[in-house]
């Protein structure tokens, strides 16, 4: 009896030890590059890990949220890599900087030239973005990675508040309150308020600087025209008194 208990035992213990020796398998996500403000701009990057020991990550694929169109979407070049940018009319036209925009971009894809993500690593593509939404606290992306060997991988469940993270779960970007200004336009107009500011303190010093001048020019003459007076007040004096 007792030794049923112990190989009991040591049975759970050893699947425990099992259990907790699998490494939990890392998924794409996105991240972004410092804030990522409602209603501004942001750099993101997505990070691919391979999770295969025989085959080589050699394309992705990252598709837009179609809720929440994003006018502005630019590519930084990965070395081995080609990106394309996919765009789709929409429906409802955008406005962004006082123009209609009546498309926006719906998938990049990145293509392996080489080796492309190989076992035991990673990859970062990175993405400039905009104009965020300013009515939604997060993004989220639907990511597909192909593999040299023809094996796909689909991250697009999305996660859903209260309960376990999915198993293969889509990216999703988490979106910070609006500064202001919106990011990036605010940054332009601090650019050129401090102008502005520069401007005035330039044009204020320069007119304490004029002034300055003229109450020194006034100075000048008040010390001239009273030393004046006072060698004028010497001759007189000395020749009253030769005379007397």
């Amino acid at each position: 009896m007792k030794a049923s208990r112990v190989s009991v035992v040591g049975g759970v213990a050893a699947s425990a030890v099992l259990l907790l020796s699998v490494p939990a398998f890392a998924h794409v996500s996105v991240t972004a590059e410092g804030e990522a403000a409602k209603g501004g701009y942001a750099t993101v990057n997505f990070k691919v890990p391979n999770e295969m020991d025989d085959a080589s990550t050699n394309k992705l694929e990252i598709s837009f949220p179609e809720d929440h169109p994003l006018a502005s979407v630019m590519t930084q070049p990965v070395p081995g890599w080609t990106a394309k940018v996919t765009k789709t009319k929409l429906d409802k036209p955008l406005e962004m900087h006082g123009e209609k925009i009546d498309e926006a971009v719906s998938k990049v894809t990145w293509t392996a030239d080489g080796k492309g993500v190989q076992p035991g690593t990673f990859q970062k593509f990175p993405l400039s973005i905009g104009a965020l939404p300013e009515d939604a606290d997060e993004l989220v992306f639907k990511a597909v990675q192909t593999y040299d060997n023809k094996e796909v991988v689909r991250w697009i469940e999305p996660q859903q508040k209260g309960q376990e993270e999915p198993e293969h779960p889509a990216p999703a970007l988490a979106l910070t309150a609006a500064s202001d200004g919106h990011g990036a336009a605010a940054s332009h107009d601090d650019k050129a308020d401090d102008k502005a500011e520069a401007k005035d303190d330039k044009s204020e010093s320069a007119a304490s600087s004029d002034s300055s001048d003229s109450t020194a020019r006034v100075l000048g003459i008040v010390g001239i025209v009273v030393g004046a007076a006072g060698v004028a007040f010497g001759v007189l004096a000395g020749r009253r008194r030769a005379n007397s």
